[in-house]
């Protein structure tokens, strides 16, 4: 006769007993779990490996320093059986099935009550997969669709509609440099999840045409607005739709607190009573500079990097930029939003004190697949972003770490 599959079912441990034998690498993989559930373990192990007794000595766990005993599975709700010993594997089993403890045994599954499935989690949700066929039982397989599952729920590649009521509010989600593989795994679970999104020109577009079709797009560029309203305009939009009970996801360039005017629209959403997500995003200060072989920090080269906004002009009244101070510094100065005052900027620095001979790398639209590299110096650089017609987007980096890699292919 056919054997029955098990019964899947969600254990709720909190505060209750759950004894585990042996604590070697079995137990030091399944114990973080189990204290994450809020269970009262006691561990019976005369040895732990260090990650065990580091739990112990936290206060994670109770350690009970030697064999096991009959009698330790009394009052247990749970017990986890991982010693090296097959006797006393066998000997707790027999305890367990007396006192009707659901146990999962490491050595011999087919002589637990119980078994632990390959779990998951993604935002609220716990993913846990068994197999149903104990003749043909596969760990590695059985842990491949759940990673399969896991990952599509957070990537957003697999989409699960909310039926309940959901909470209204916006996600400020920074979509990374440019590449769609550099947006964070929330930010892109977010994205798969919204209503309406409002995205920057510099955002990952290729993004967009992964939504559902209902999924409305708006174009921030496009949203109509004087010279000097944009970012209310954007800020209206977001508590408009936000107020109409939809999911919306504001999705800009690189990281929403880095130049993004990120907090200008959080304090916006704030004052509309709005509940607001902040996900950060991968800077385009740091990636792009890595994306083109350029490290912002290296040994022996340089122990500080500075990013700067280069809208500004230094002889701009309006510029909060100490650039002299900046000149005396010996590591890297990263520019972003600089292409069209290169100059002016880089005339600044050398008239404080940086040499004239200073090596610049200058990364137009990084990590896509336009993405290309220009090598100047401080003394040249105004000229080759004339005669190389260097357009924005694109990251400046200024310091010697522009010369420490591989040079770039003619």
């Amino acid at each position: 006769m056919a054997e029955h599959p098990a019964y899947p079912v969600g254990l709720r441990l909190s505060g209750r007993r759950v004894v585990v034998l042996g604590a070697g690498t079995v137990a030091q993989r399944r114990l973080p779990a189990l204290i994450a559930a809020g269970a009262d373990i006691v561990v019976v192990s005369p040895e732990a490996t260090p990650s065990v007794e580091a739990m112990a000595e936290a206060g994670e766990i109770t350690w009970t320093r030697r064999p096991y005993q009959d009698g330790d599975l009394a009052e247990a709700w749970y017990a986890l059986i991982a010693t090296s010993d097959p006797e006393t594997n066998t000997a707790a089993s027999a305890e367990a099935e007396r006192h009707r403890v659901w146990c999962v045994r490491s050595d011999d599954a087919d002589q637990a009550t119980a078994w632990t499935p390959a779990t998951g989690h993604s935002e609220g949700v716990t993913v846990a997969v068994l197999t149903t066929d104990a003749r043909g039982r596969d760990p590695r397989h059985t842990a491949a669709i759940r990673d399969a599952v896991v990952e599509g729920l957070r990537d957003g590649t697999l989409v699960a509609p909310h039926h309940r009521t959901r909470t209204a509010g916006v996600a400020l989600v920074g979509g990374g440099p440019g590449d769609p593989d550099l947006i964070t795994v929330r930010g892109r679970r977010l994205l798969a999840e919204a209503d309406v999104v409002i995205a920057d020109r510099l955002g990952p577009r290729d993004l967009l045409a992964e939504l559902p079709p209902h999924v409305e797009v708006i174009d921030a560029a496009k949203i109509p607005y004087g010279r000097f309203m944009a970012q209310e305009a954007i800020n209206n939009a977001l508590i408009e739709h936000a107020k109409q009970g939809k999911s919306v996801v504001r999705l800009k360039g690189g990281d929403p607190f880095v130049f993004g005017r990120g907090m200008e629209e959080v304090q916006a959403l704030a004052e509309a009573g709005i509940p607001c997500t902040v996900v950060p995003g991968i800077s385009s200060s740091i990636s792009v500079p890595g994306a083109a072989g350029i490290p912002v920090t290296h040994r022996g080269v340089a122990h500080e990097f500075t990013v700067v906004s280069g809208h500004v002009a230094p002889d701009d009244e309006r510029s909060l930029v100490d650039w002299p101070s900046l000149a005396k510094l010996t590591g890297t100065l990263v520019i972003l939003m600089g292409v069209d005052k290169i100059g002016k900027i880089a005339e600044t620095l050398v008239a404080h004190g940086r040499s004239a001979d200073t090596p610049v790398a200058l990364v137009q639209e990084g990590t896509t697949a336009a993405q290309r590299r220009v090598d100047a110096t401080l003394a040249t650089v105004a000229e080759t972003v004339r005669t190389e017609e260097v357009k924005p987007p694109a990251v400046i980096v200024i310091g010697e770490v522009v010369t420490v890699g591989p040079r770039p292919a003619a």
